[in-house]
């Protein structure tokens, strides 16, 4: 059995599945892997570098992929956007800051725009802005997101598109990690879903061995949002109701709540911090995680992600449903 949606009708995929576009964890190999098994990979291009990108779609070795960045580190380069609407993605996803003039150029160069909202307000928005998808993104996610959680978020987003934009698709993304979101997902109004977490932790992930191990280790109550991660980054986002869900470890014990003495101290601890990152040091640096890795337990390839999350939602969705078809 398989999943058909308006998702996998617009986008030409198999299952209602994209691959959240993580920075420096969702590259262009776990891309190319998800949308070989039949969804939509989605390159992670993050704040900009562009190095980096020419890096992973070269990775993604001609696979269908898609491109996401967040926005308003985007305004910073501008230029960069053309430079991956050159390469032809399947998709290409705004998050966190203003859509235009962003939304209007990918519209006009004819590929699919998708637009990542955390409430009604930007949701709103991005039906202005003329989004081809909406993903509503709750605060279980990991990364950033703001205060609205995924069971009430994605009905009431689907409510207002039914009325306001019914050409508009919809994607749930926060606390997907198996076949149970999935089918939940599809039954609250979305049209498919959109999953992070569960991919860094697979195979073809970026992510260090020690990330990948932190999220298989720890239960759902292991994370937090600090944004302790984003100051030793030197990562400011110009808009606080974004925080960063991360996983509540030694660093994040040591200077959550204490940002400002963190600024103080932050020529050492930056350089101290991306030495852990490097190392995949999960306990002195940050793992951006959601609270869903609290029932994720292994880190198989992509492909056996995919296909157990469909067969699991078709299952607890039943032959009558009307998604599932032989």
């Amino acid at each position: 059995m398989r999943l058909k949606t308006r998702l996998t009708e617009r986008l030409g995929i198999e299952h209602p599945i994209l691959l959240a576009p993580m920075g420096v964890i969702a590259g262009g190999r776990l891309a190319a892997a998800v949308s070989n098994a039949g969804g939509l990979g989605i390159i992670g291009g993050g704040y900009g570098d562009a190095d980096w990108l020419d890096q992973q779609f070269a990775a993604a070795g001609g696979s269908r992929v898609g491109c996401g960045f967040i926005t308003w580190s985007l305004a910073n380069n501008p230029a960069l956007l053309d430079e991956v609407l050159s390469r032809h993605p399947s998709a290409l996803m705004l998050s966190f800051g203003a859509l235009e003039p962003h939304a209007s150029r990918v519209r006009a160069h004819g590929t699919t725009l998708i637009c990542q909202v955390q409430g009604m307000k930007y949701l709103r928005e991005a039906v202005d802005a003329g989004a081809d998808i909406i993903v509503a993104e709750g605060s279980e996610a990991g990364g950033h997101s703001a205060h609205r959680g995924v069971f009430t978020l994605v009905p009431e987003a689907a409510d207002y598109l039914a009325t306001h934009s019914p050409g508009t698709l919809l994607v749930a993304a926060g606390g997907v990690g198996d076949g149970r979101g999935l089918a939940a997902a599809l039954m609250l109004g979305a049209d498919g879903v959109l999953a992070g977490t569960r991919f860094i932790a697979c195979e073809e992930s970026e992510a260090a061995e020690g990330f990948r191990q932190a999220i298989i280790r720890v239960d759902g109550d292991a994370t937090v949002k600090s944004n302790s991660v984003d100051v030793v980054r030197k990562r400011y986002w110009p808009n606080p109701e974004f925080v960063v869900r991360v996983l509540y470890n030694r660093f994040v014990a040591k200077w959550h709540g204490r940002e400002r003495e963190l600024e103080q101290a932050i020529d050492v601890e930056h350089d101290r911090f991306w030495m852990a990152f490097k190392a995949g040091d999960a306990e002195n640096s940050g793992v951006l995680m959601g609270q869903v890795a609290g029932i994720i337990h292994d880190a198989p390839p992509a492909a056996r992600i995919v296909e157990s999350m469909v067969s699991q939602a078709c299952r607890l969705l039943g032959s009558h449903s009307p998604f599932v078809t032989l």
